[in-house]
């Protein structure tokens, strides 16, 4: 059961009495802002939420990682379904902020500090996240649940598995996967990346793409991006598999709206944002299949 602010309060972490606030936007956690005494904190709740792969071992270890690779803020504490951060003083991006190419150059650096040093932080076992895994995983839960989109799941796996056969892996990273502007902060001096969740071994060009999709980048940027992550000229081969890829992350968030109609207990709309995702995922492959 999720802790109560009854078991926050009695945590061993603070200096006297503290104070909590709950924060708005997460549609997966709950989150609060702690004050006590000396500083500031983030309280982050949650327990395994195995609809979504999501599962708190995991998402511990890769913060712990973010913070040895100088990306992620501090863990000052954990137990079974809590995760105290350092809280930092900044301010929370928007898609619009992302657009934006003095950032997206301030961002690049930090997804390949993600991909490529975090690894070398990462203790114990670690998950991978394959997108056509979770998405067959999705379409299996959406059945089971007697979900309302039951009759396009045909389509979706069939999609999905043309999309898999396209986008084999260019190299493995660890990808942190929820490239939402939320997950990114600015605090004047440098950027962080926050809310592991869904971390975990990946293609690039999930996060590539993942990126794009939810923040609008236009196209010129998507290949400014993918020229300066892999240091050389986009070829034809690697664009198709980025496409293929940015649909199909379109396609991740769609289902795991879906799932989270029938599963979640946060209050959030989360049937606007899978017809707001369906849409977008819909334009996207539209387009790829014209590509």
């Amino acid at each position: 059961m999720a802790a109560d602010l009854t078991t926050l309060e009695k945590l061993p972490v603070w200096t006297g009495p503290v104070r909590f606030e709950k924060l708005s936007g997460g549609i997966t956690n709950v989150n609060y802002l702690a004050r006590d005494i000396e500083s500031r904190y983030v309280v982050r709740i949650g327990e395994d939420i195995p609809v979504h792969q999501v599962m708190r071992f995991n998402e511990l270890a890769a913060s712990q990682a973010g913070y040895a690779a100088g990306i992620s803020p501090r863990v000052v504490y954990h137990s079974e379904g809590i995760l105290v951060l350092d809280y930092i003083e900044s301010q929370t991006l928007t898609a619009e902020m992302v657009c934006e190419q003095s950032m997206l150059e301030r961002i690049l650096p930090l997804i390949k500090s993600c991909h490529r040093e975090m690894p070398k932080h990462l203790r114990g076992a670690m998950l991978m996240f394959w997108v056509f895994h979770v998405i067959r995983d999705y379409a299996a839960t959406l059945e089971e649940g007697g979900s309302q989109y039951i009759a396009l799941l045909p389509e979706l796996l069939s999609i999905a598995e043309d999309l898999e056969a396209i986008s084999n892996p260019t190299e493995i990273v660890f990808g942190h996967n929820d490239l939402l502007p939320a997950n990114f902060l600015d605090d004047g001096q440098r950027l962080w990346l926050i809310d592991w969740d869904y971390a975990g071994f990946n293609s690039p060009l999930f996060d590539l793409g993942g990126l794009a999709s939810n923040n609008a980048l236009s196209v010129q940027q998507e290949i400014w991006l993918l020229e300066n992550y892999f240091d050389e000229p986009v070829s034809d081969e690697l664009l198709h598999q980025y496409q293929a890829m940015k649909c199909a992350s379109l396609l991740r968030e769609t289902m795991w709206s879906m799932v989270s109609e029938i599963h979640s207990q946060i209050a959030f709309d989360y049937v606007a944002y899978s017809q707001d995702n369906l849409s977008a995922f819909q334009a996207a492959y539209r387009l790829f299949k014209q590509s």
